[in-house]
């Protein structure tokens, strides 16, 4: 039995376990009104379908469905079996509240309330 696969069929299999993989994934990088889905993400960059994204680079944000998790500042780095790598230059979370520039007393109220009567 022999296990050469000819090319097309070689390509076939990978491009569906390429759509597999975005399918599964609910990360998205967006960029502008443009978004890509996100295929692999480490500490270090993002991964994407490369004939999805062009060459990305500058400022770019990450969702999880419709959670923003991160602004970020890419570069694109590297193009390999169909996948397209970028590295972070920068990646900072999102917050939901303002930073504020003094430290909160643990056991102040939380609201104030009102009279009854």
């Amino acid at each position: 039995m022999t296990t050469f696969l000819p090319k097309y069929l070689a390509d076939d299999v990978r491009d569906a376990r390429l759509s597999a993989r975005q399918k599964r994934s609910r990360l998205r990088v967006r960029i502008g009104q443009k978004a890509y889905p996100v295929i692999d993400m480490k500490p270090s960059g993002f991964t994407v379908a490369a004939k999805d994204a062009p060459h990305l680079r500058g400022l770019v944000d990450i969702y999880d469905g419709a959670i923003h998790l991160f602004q970020c500042l890419i570069v694109a780095s590297d193009e390999t079996d169909g996948h397209m790598m970028y590295e972070f230059k920068r990646m900072t979370a999102v917050h939901a509240d303002a930073p504020v520039d003094f430290a909160r007393d643990p056991l102040a109220p939380v609201a104030l309330l009102g009279k009854q009567g």
